[in-house]
This record gives structure tokens, sequence and C-alpha cells, in this order.
């Protein structure tokens, strides 16, 4: 059964292309529907079992893909007005499931490495990192409001 997704949030289904040299995989193109604008793009690793957690933005839109390894990545919509207020979304991103998720400003998200290995995910974000005034709003990733636990689920 899919997601509602929170408002805002958009997905792309990514085509990774092989050969025997290995492969080749676009992430975001400038005629993608999906596409902003450009202010950088970063890599951040996580170890297995690693949460990095909870963040969001004023101003920038992230463009999530994990390049490497598998990761839980999940969002929270608590803005007012917003006619998602009070959904989760997960989205499960990496080796097994090439996606780009677009997360909109005032949107809290974090992900956990849910793979064996190093896990790789590139962020191509719409504002630059400002050195003076960031635009990062924290939380620790289990103690907090936010309706969400980190815990594997078997089911």
């Amino acid at each position: 059964m899919a997601q509602k997704l929170i408002d805002g949030v958009r997905v792309k289904q990514l085509k990774v292309i092989p050969d025997e040299r290995g492969r080749l995989m676009e992430m975001l193109r400038r005629d993608d529907e999906v596409f902003l604008e450009f202010g950088q793009t970063y890599l951040t690793t996580m170890y297995p079992g690693v949460t990095k957690a909870w963040h969001y933005h004023k101003l920038q839109h992230d463009n999530f893909v994990c390049v490497r390894g598998m990761i839980k990545l999940v969002l929270f919509d608590e803005r007012d007005g917003s006619p998602t207020r009070g959904t989760v979304n997960e989205f499960f991103l990496g080796d097994h499931n090439a996606q780009l998720v677009v997360i909109p400003p005032n949107v809290w998200h974090g992900f956990k490495n849910i793979g064996e290995t190093e896990s790789l995910i590139v962020n191509i974000v719409t504002k630059p990192y400002d050195y003076q005034s960031p635009d990062e709003y924290r939380l620790p990733a289990h103690e907090n409001h936010i309706p969400y636990d980190w815990a594997r689920k078997d089911g």
C-alpha cells in the first residue's frame, strides 16, 4: 500500500544503466520536473546502525539520494496549515531502491543506516550552506516530540 506523501515531497525513481564497466545513474537534471534550483552538492556517510536525525531547514529543499548501502529516510510534517500536518513518511533508499526524494522546507527529516556497510548519501540542496547563519534546526534522534521510533520493525 502506497503511503500518502507529505505535501511538497516529491519522489523520482532513478534509472540505473549497467554495463561491463560498471553503472551510471543520473540523479538530478535541471530539466527534471522535480528540479527547483541549485545551491550546492555534498556527500554524507553513515556507519551501520547509525541514525542522523532530526533536522529541518526554513529556506532550502533537500534532494537526497543514497548511492551506496541502504538507509531508512523518515520525514515528519509539523507545518502549521499543512494539509498533511502530523504525517510521517518512510522511504528505503539505496542499493535496492534507486530513488531521489525531494524534501521541502520546514519538514523534519532524518535517516538511519539499515545496511551492513557504510552508506553514502548525496544531497543536492537548493541553497548553499551559510557558515555564519546556518539554515538548520535540530532535535535529538530519540528523545523528542516526533511520533517515530527508529527501531527495526519486524513484520
